[in-house]
């Protein structure tokens, strides 16, 4: 679609607007030739005190024009914040009268889609004006609006339970046993870089002990430890061992209240890796299925199947830890709302305390997307989702968190659920923003979060292993950027 900005360059809130209402829509901007009827014109006129947006939109030959006038007060910071909810609102609802469409967010567009619900219940106000608030400002159909009030209460106590100097510590293990079809993540296949794990993993202890002086000496608490990946399985017994004695050497953990590693796929589970978890005090794993259909694990090139699954939780079961999640996704190629349903039942008979249900992103750089896989439409998510959950309520669980990613299918979201006090601190603290999170591993993102705003700075490590070996002064130069942060927030 052709855009065209006057009086402003709010680009990003355009594009993302763009992205949810008119999928598989990219921006363009040129001029706006006669006779098309792919383009949108959006205007602002700033006055004191006052934001006047318009918006003049045309597409598959339907027209609408809107114009809002928005009142802005407060910071500077406050008042940009206020401009762009206008120019959004103002978008979408020309995008809404030329397409008839709702999407189950309405208007959001970001990653987190329940912070003003969580920002909302901290200023005090009820559950059901916040319920309101999300469907009148932002559009959002009732049924989000609930499981956003959720989520978002479940954020606000775990925020209060945060100091300023609060932290979670995240490693992450880029290696895979193989590619899954709809991965676009910095991961490799074992296969191809085995030669990488033992440099890898002597680069991760030592950025790991390098971390842990640095955190020592800032005075900051561990709350929360996550190894994800990639596979973090895909090491031997040995190699995690190592890392996680790392992390055991180098940090205080009498606060940290739980240590989370991601299984991940079956075949990469076996008993002296358990054995191993076990004996470092592992509090949580996850084994992430995605599927219990041996053909869909065929399309997305599993190498497993679904009695492997079995034979891991029977496995697992075994070890005793206190948390078990598995991960599904609804909307993966050669799947279908019947073939979903069997795979959730199938899971919830392990008895495992958590689920997450991920809906299908479709990303830039997926085997989906570059060789043109087939996958069920938006319709088939709807049923596969619809049917997660009022399962899932049903057998106990609670909704606990959720994050959106760009080229969703249906424009859904992803969501953990757990049974009462089985909760996931990281995976709160980490999608609702409320405290720092310490990367270690290759494309580690550090964020530094200035407690109680939404103020965020970011350091990236090397993205790619080799890189990673080859660079330990990048990593050491975030971890110096992680302690001068602190220390500029004299808390």
């Amino acid at each position: 679609m052709k855009l065209e900005l006057r009086g402003h360059d709010e680009r990003y809130v355009v594009e993302q607007s763009l992205m949810n209402l008119f999928p598989g829509e990219k921006p363009v901007y040129e001029p706006i030739g006669p006779g098309e009827d792919n383009w949108a014109v959006i205007t602002v006129d700033d006055a004191p005190g006052l934001c006047r947006v318009t918006v003049e939109l045309s597409h598959q030959g339907k027209t609408a024009s809107q114009h809002l006038d928005a009142p802005l007060s407060g910071t500077d910071f406050e008042q940009e914040g206020q401009r762009r909810h206008a120019i959004g609102r103002c978008f979408f609802l020309a995008a809404r009268a030329v397409t008839g469409d709702t999407p189950p967010w309405g208007m959001l567009t970001g990653v987190r889609p329940d912070k003003p619900a969580t920002w909302a219940l901290a200023e005090g106000r009820a559950p059901e004006d916040v319920r309101a608030m999300l469907e009148q400002a932002y559009f959002v159909t009732p049924d989000r609006a609930a499981l956003a009030v959720e989520t978002g209460a479940a954020a606000l106590a775990v925020s209060r339970d945060l100091a300023p100097r609060d932290i979670a510590v995240y490693v992450g293990i880029p290696f895979c046993p193989t590619r899954c079809a709809y991965c676009s993540f910095v991961s490799q296949s074992v296969e191809k870089s085995f030669a990488l794990v033992e440099p890898y993993v002597d680069a991760l202890v030592a950025e790991i002990r390098a971390g842990g002086e640095m955190v020592r000496r800032a005075g900051l608490r561990v709350r929360s430890f996550y190894m994800g990946g990639g596979t973090p399985t895909t090491l031997t017994a040995g190699q995690m061992d190592r890392v996680l004695s790392a992390w055991e050497a180098s940090f205080d953990r009498d606060g940290c209240r739980e240590v989370t590693v991601e299984a991940g796929r079956p075949d990469t589970i076996t008993a002296d890796k358990l054995a191993v978890l076990q004996s470092h005090g592992v509090t949580r794993i996850s084994v992430n299925p995605q599927t219990m259909e041996d053909h869909v694990l065929r399309a997305i090139g599993r190498r497993h199947t679904a009695a492997a699954i079995d034979e891991a939780m029977e496995l697992v079961g075994r070890y005793h830890f206190p948390h078990v999640n598995m991960d599904l996704i609804a909307g993966l190629p050669a799947d279908s709302p019947e073939g979903f349903c069997r795979s959730l039942d199938r899971c919830l008979d392990y008895g495992t305390d958590n689920v997450t249900v991920h809906t299908l992103a479709l990303k830039k750089g997926s085997r989906i997307l570059l060789e043109g896989l087939p996958v069920p439409g938006p319709e088939d998510v709807a049923a596969m989702l619809d049917y997660a959950a009022p399962t899932l309520r049903g057998r106990g669980y609670a909704p606990y968190y959720l994050y959106r990613q760009k080229y969703m299918s249906g424009s859904f979201e992803n969501i953990g659920w757990s049974h009462p006090g089985a909760q996931c601190l990281y995976n709160i603290e980490i999608m609702s923003e409320l405290c720092s999170i310490l990367s270690f591993g290759a494309g580690g993102s550090t964020k530094m979060v200035v407690p109680g705003t939404n103020r965020i700075q970011r350091a990236f490590n090397p993205k790619y292993p080799k890189e990673y070996i080859e660079r330990p002064e990048k990593c050491l130069a975030n971890q110096a950027e992680f302690a001068a942060f602190y220390a500029s927030l004299q808390l």
